[in-house]
C-alpha cells in the first residue's frame, strides 16, 4: 500500500511549485509554431554554472529578434529573452512562446506578476531579503500560508547561487488545505512563487555574472497516504504552465530518499514525468535532508543549509 502511495506522489511532484525565500545564507496576437505544441525542445539548454556573458553572446540574434516584437507596454529582460531563445532554437517558435507568454502576464496572470514584482522589490529594499513581504503578499495567502510553511516548503541557495526548491509533501496537510481553498486560488499561489523565482534567478544571471537556475529537491520521506486530488490537480495545473511561461529555469529535479521497496524500479517511474522532466531527472539518497523532522532547519540554521547544499551539489548529474 505504501508503493502505491508513494508512486501516486511521484506523479504528483513531476514538477512542483515553488515556495519563497531565496536566501543566501498582450492584445490577441496569432501565435504560429511548426509543432503542434510549444514545448522547449532543449529540458536543459546550458551547462549549470554558465557564464551569463558567453550564453548571451552566443543567441545574441535571437535575443534582439525577441526584444524587436515586445509590445510597447511590455518590459523583459534580455536575461528573461534569453531563457526562450535557449528553450526554443527556432526563431519563429521562440517568437511564438513569448508572445504566448506574454499574453498571459498582461491577462490572467498579471495580478500574479504585479504582486511578485512588488514583493521581491519591497523585500530587496535593503539590500538582504525579508520573506515574510513576499510570503504575506502571495495570492490568497490568508488561507494558504497557514498549510504550506517553511516546515514543509522552502527555497534556499547553493554556495554558487542556484536556488533550492525543496518540498516534503508528507508534512502539507494538502486535504485540509483543499477543504479551505478552491483549485484556482492555490494555482494562483503556485504561479506567484514560480514569478517570484524567476526574477530572483534573472536578477542573479545579471549579477553574478553566472546562469542561476532553480533546482528541485522532492524529499519522499514520510510518505503515509496519497495526495490529495484536488491538489494534485492545482500542481498538475501550475506545472503544465512552467516550461512555456518560464523555460530554461528549472535545473535537475532530484527525487530523494525513495523506499527502498521502489529504488529498483526507477526506471518504470521515469515515465510518470513529463518527457521534458525526465532528461533532468535524479533518483537519490538524501542522508542530511532525511535526517531533518521538518525543513525549516534549512532557513534558520546556516551549518545545516551549508550541510544540505553542499550534499545537493555532490547529487547533480
Amino acid at each position: 500500500m505504501k508503493t502505491a502511495y508513494t508512486v501516486a506522489l511521484l506523479s504528483l511532484l513531476a514538477a512542483p511549485a515553488a515556495a519563497f525565500s531565496p536566501n543566501n545564507k498582450l492584445t490577441s496576437t496569432s501565435l504560429p509554431s511548426s509543432r503542434s505544441s510549444l514545448s522547449p525542445l532543449f529540458a536543459f539548454p546550458y551547462k549549470i554554472g554558465a557564464k551569463t556573458e558567453g550564453v548571451l553572446i552566443n543567441n545574441r540574434f535571437t535575443v534582439d529578434s525577441l526584444k524587436s516584437i515586445l509590445p510597447s507596454d511590455v518590459s523583459m529582460t534580455e536575461i528573461a529573452l534569453l531563457r526562450f531563445a535557449l528553450a526554443f532554437p527556432d526563431e519563429k517558435e521562440a517568437k511564438a512562446a513569448l508572445l504566448k507568454a506574454i499574453q498571459w502576464r498582461q491577462t490572467k496572470g498579471k495580478a500574479i506578476v504585479t504582486a511578485a514584482q512588488e514583493a521581491v522589490a519591497q523585500a530587496t529594499a535593503n539590500g538582504g531579503w525579508d520573506n515574510d513581504i513576499v510570503r504575506n503578499s502571495a495570492p490568497h495567502a490568508s488561507l494558504i500560508n497557514e498549510y504550506i510553511t517553511p516546515k514543509a516548503v522552502i527555497t534556499t541557495s547553493t554556495e554558487d547561487g542556484d536556488l533550492v526548491y525543496v518540498i516534503r509533501a508528507s508534512q502539507i496537510n494538502d486535504k485540509e488545505l483543499m477543504d479551505k481553498c478552491t483549485v484556482d486560488q492555490v494555482v494562483d499561489f503556485f504561479m506567484y512563487a514560480k514569478e517570484v523565482h524567476n526574477l530572483v534567478a534573472n536578477d542573479r544571471s545579471v549579477k553574478t555574472g553566472r546562469m542561476c537556475s532553480v533546482l528541485f529537491a522532492n524529499d519522499i520521506s514520510g510518505v503515509r497516504k496519497a495526495p490529495d486530488k484536488r491538489f494534485s490537480k492545482a500542481l498538475t495545473s501550475s506545472s503544465d504552465q512552467y516550461e512555456s511561461l518560464y523555460p530554461s529555469l528549472a535545473g535537475p529535479t532530484m527525487i530523494l530518499n525513495l523506499p527502498l521497496v521502489l529504488q529498483a524500479f526507477v526506471g518504470l517511474l521515469k515515465p510518470l514525468f513529463p518527457k521534458s522532466v525526465q532528461e533532468r531527472l535524479v533518483f537519490k539518497r538524501a542522508p542530511v535532508l532525511a535526517s531533518l523532522k521538518e525543513l525549516t532547519p534549512l532557513g534558520v540554521d546556516e551549518g545545516v543549509r551549508l550541510k544540505f547544499v553542499r550534499e545537493v551539489k555532490s547529487l547533480l548529474p
